[in-house]
């Protein structure tokens, strides 16, 4: 079964007259990047030469993926809009809330009984509102994605920093928070500052133990956690044709390290063989018929520096494997500088833990070479020194891993397979032995190595590498092993030395599932109920956020003020926070409760200004909540650096947080600040980070006359009597400010939605979620309006992973007259495929007319006319994506489709 691929067609039908239409206006050859973005633009956005970095641009993505954490908020404001409907395709993945302790079977059996009430919530929003489900254990969201959905020359948002792991199939993807994504499900303009763009130029190809997680990890440290940011990086070369499609899945993956707002690749022969081995030769046929819009114009690449904003150089054929880390993904160390790194500087060199798989590495071709290495244990009279933990992607690859003896190889060296989800990458790993603390060495696959992220303990190193190297590292038990040069010892005393992985790109037996884990919504949504609790403490509709009161601020309090890096891990912590993400209140007990205090050196524990006494940063936030008193938070370099998670931005909003002031901000973050009426702003003169005191408070003075690129001021009232003030700048445009000025986007989108029906919202509610009992004693009400009344009253009671809640009401009745008209259903445009013409003959005179794409998806097209102008024809593209669906066995062929359909 392909996806969607009604709106595939209508895309690549208008492709080549929109690229066209760009091409004039702008001027010049257009990369990859520039060819996708100019053909989603809105349809109300004016075609124009964009300024890089500079133009905020309307546009209308193909698609929103979520997945279980933040959808959870995401949905819950997406019923707060009024529409019966997402207006385009949507699905939700349940991979977050999993935790990894004991193995697959048993830790999948855990978390749908302890996360039964979110699962239901999330599975009946979905049914009731046109959004695939896709149940826990079905895998995790990138890899589903690259698997089902992802299409070259497609743009998407998705509710997760790792979305951006579709560009190894040539999309322009984008990790957004919630309300980014209930702008497009609503129908809406998705908006985005025009990118500057970063080439990255691969030459050579890869060998021995060398992979395409090198790649990345040598970027990440030529351009450090924030020098991707703003940008898309767009990889080319003969080196990217060479690597494997999910290997180019993961190099965009961790493009989120470098802060990128994506990383994509053109479209080339190994899309064509994956998009064909997944059940998707249908696409790669109607991709091969608009080729040339899906990679840059051939002069973009002959002289790169003069296209692109920078251009980086890498020889594959000379790349050495990498580790990365600790405590951060951009510090990079070649496999053969390791031994002396880590003696220079006191890193724990013993592995206690190896771990690969993850949304980063978890393909059929990474599991199959580290198989390969662990073969080779029992074969050359090996042991693992180190524990071995493996996270499948996803459960089409963990069916055909294991039907192929991976799994056996891996069982044979006591490795521990858990659940296709998340697990140990984000937090969510129940390990022995963590609570004390204890300093430590784990290497991994993944694609974030913060302080405690992974099992909380912040003594942790954690390293990031290619899953092969973590396999060898952890099979000798030691960071400082250099498998291209050092021998083992083996259980006879012997010197053995490993021999390099390998591995198929592809399963040639085809890929096999029997459940992938997938439920379709109901076709009509309308009378579908919507499980909800008004006394849950995991589940908690939302109040509207109160409307700016058109006066500057003043005298605010000063929560902290944060040293070093504070990433949204610091400032909203996963793992066993995970729980609480559909409940604002709870959730907002972890407010930057792992960021240290420039004052005392301390992590979570800053001044009350109201009782002189030091405490935890939710309790004091708390305090000065209670009291009306309005605070800053004070912040370093690229502050909310990693997740796209919006709780980052919606707590400090919930606790009275007015504004957040750094020297720079990671791009995600800012916008989901401003996004819910929070002020984000930068100190003109970083410098003047210094001035800010413990005991200071502040005005924010010309909100009242807040316009774009018009600066504000902050005056600094010191507690010796003294006051200063200094210039801080912000980013907003005018609609940006119109959301703070409303209090959130949410509150101006439905007061929009309000005025476009002309009448009383409350005349005519949208059809409303209705809230079915529960085990709960607290009695279920019929309509969301009727809760929301209901819940004014009561107060959740509290588990003790939160350690103080204080009782919150829930939105108030005016909420609901607010947020439930409807807007006119958008226009039907993908139903109508247009003639698919090559460009107007005036602009591209050379391109050749495109056939309609054939009926049947396992005929592929017999013949690719070369283009002319491209710099490469993918002569073999059919051929290949032909050859790899006769590969597959006809009984096992037809046996796939059925199971997937």
């Amino acid at each position: 079964m392909v996806f969607d691929l009604e709106m595939i067609k209508a895309l690549y039908a208008k492709m080549p007259a929109r690229i066209a239409k760009a091409r004039k206006v702008v001027n010049r050859p257009l990369t990859l990047s520039e060819k996708i973005l100019y053909s989603h633009l809105h349809e109300d956005q004016k075609l124009e030469n964009f300024g890089r970095g500079k133009s905020y641009v309307d546009f209308a993505p193909d698609r929103v993926a979520m997945q279980d954490a933040t959808a959870q908020m995401a949905l819950l404001q997406f019923m707060s809009a009024g529409r019966p409907k997402v207006a385009v395709p949507s699905t939700v993945h349940c991979d977050h809330l999993i935790v990894a302790k004991t193995g697959a079977q048993e830790d999948l059996v855990n978390a749908n009984a302890e996360s039964k009430e979110v699962y239901d919530f999330l599975a009946s929003v979905s049914n009731k509102y046109g959004i695939g489900f896709w149940k826990p254990g079905a895998g995790i969201i990138h890899q589903v994605v690259l698997e089902n959905y992802a299409f070259p020359g497609g743009m998407m948002i998705g509710t997760d920093s790792h979305t951006v792991n579709a560009g190894g199939l040539g999309m322009i993807a984008i990790g957004v928070g919630g309300a980014d994504a209930v702008d497009v499900m609503s129908g809406m303009a998705w908006e985005l500052k025009f990118p500057k763009l970063i080439g990255v130029k691969l030459t050579g190809k890869l060998n021995g133990w060398a992979s395409a997680k090198d790649v990345i990890l040598k970027v990440a440290g030529i351009l450090t956690v924030k020098g991707g940011t703003g940008a898309i990086v767009e990889y080319f070369g003969e080196g990217a044709t060479s690597l494997s499609c999910t290997g180019k899945g993961t190099i965009c993956n961790m493009g989120a390290e470098v802060g990128a707002t994506t990383s994509t690749f053109g479209y080339d022969e190994s899309m064509a063989r994956y998009l064909a081995s997944t059940g998707r030769a249908e696409v790669a046929e109607l991709a091969n018929q608009v080729q040339e819009h899906l990679t840059a114009d051939p002069e973009v690449y002959a002289d790169p520096e003069k296209y692109f904003d920078q251009v980086v150089e890498i020889n594959l054929t000379e790349l050495e494997p990498h580790i990365n880390g600790p405590f951060t993904p951009d510090l990079a160390t070649p496999i053969s500088k390791i031994k002396e790194e880590a003696a220079k500087n006191g890193w724990p060199t013993t592995v206690e833990v190896g771990l690969i798989g993850s949304c980063t590495n978890s393909s059929y071709e990474d599991i199959s070479r580290a198989a390969s290495l662990a073969r080779q244990v029992a074969n050359k009279g090996l042991k693992t020194k180190a524990e071995f933990t493996i996270t499948p992607g996803s459960e089409l690859v963990r069916y055909t891993i294991e039907r192929d003896g991976f799994i056996d190889a891996f069982d044979q060296i006591g490795a521990k397979v858990f659940a296709n989800a998340c697990g140990p990458c984000i937090g969510m790993w129940s390990r022995v032995g963590a609570e004390k603390k204890e300093k430590n060495t784990i290497v991994h696959s993944f694609n974030r190595n913060f302080q405690s992220r992974n099992d909380g303990n912040p003594n942790t190193y954690a390293f990031v590498a290619s899953p092969e190297l973590v396999t060898a590292l952890a099979i000798a038990g030691d960071l400082t092993f250099n498998p291209n040069t050092d021998f083992l010892t083996n259980e006879k005393g012997e010197q053995v030395k490993l021999d390099p992985p390998s591995g198929d790109e592809l399963p040639t037996k085809g890929f096999d599932v029997e459940d992938p884990g997938f439920q379709a919504p109901a076709k009509d949504g309308s009378k579908v109920p919507v499980k909800v609790n008004p006394a849950s403490d995991r589940l908690q509709l939302l109040d509207p956020f109160k409307a700016w009161d058109g006066n500057d601020l003043k005298g605010l309090r000063l929560l902290i003020k944060a040293k070093g890096k504070c990433t949204t891990d610091h400032i909203s912590m996963a793992g066993k926070w995970l729980k609480y993400r559909g409940h604002l209140d709870n959730i907002s007990n972890n407010l930057l409760i792992g960021a240290t205090n420039f004052f005392n050196e301390k992590i979570n524990s800053v001044k009350n200004g109201l009782t002189g006494q030091y405490d935890e940063v939710p309790k004091v936030q708390r305090d000065y909540k209670a009291e009306g008193v309005g605070s800053i938070v004070v912040g370093d370099e690229n502050y909310g650096e990693g997740s796209s998670r919006e709780h980052a931005a919606m707590e400090p909003r919930h606790l009275g947080v007015r504004a957040i002031l750094v020297k720079s901000f990671a791009r995600i973050h800012e916008t989901n600040l401003k996004k819910q009426g929070m002020l984000g702003l930068t100190f003109a003169d970083k410098e003047d980070y210094n001035k800010i005191r413990e005991d200071d408070t502040f005005d924010i003075v010309g909100l009242t006359t807040f316009s774009p690129d018009k600066p504000l001021t902050l005056v600094i009232h010191h507690a010796d009597g003294t006051e200063e003030s200094i210039t801080v700048n912000h980013t907003y445009n005018a609609g940006q400010i119109e959301w703070f000025k409303a209090g959130s986007a949410l509150n101006l989108m439905a007061k929009k939605f309000a005025d476009e029906k002309k009448q009383p919202v409350a005349a005519k509610p949208a059809p409303a979620a209705k809230v079915v009992k529960t085990t709960s004693p607290a009695p279920a009400v019929k309509t969301i309006s009727k809760l929301i009344a209901a819940d004014k009253t009561s107060s959740a009671p509290v588990k003790k992973a939160a350690k103080k809640v204080v009782s919150k009401k829930a939105a108030p009745k005016k909420a609901v007259k607010t947020t439930t008209a409807k807007k006119a259903a958008p226009k039907k445009a993908a139903k109508k495929v247009v003639a698919k013409k090559a460009a107007p003959k005036k602009v591209v005179k050379k391109a050749v007319a495109k056939k309609a794409a054939p009926k049947k998806a396992a005929k592929p097209v017999k013949k690719v006319v070369a283009k002319k102008g491209a710099k490469k024809p993918l002569k073999k593209v059919t051929a290949t994506a032909k050859k790899a669906v006769k590969k597959l066995p006809k009984k096992a062929a037809k046996k796939f489709a059925k199971k997937k359909k």
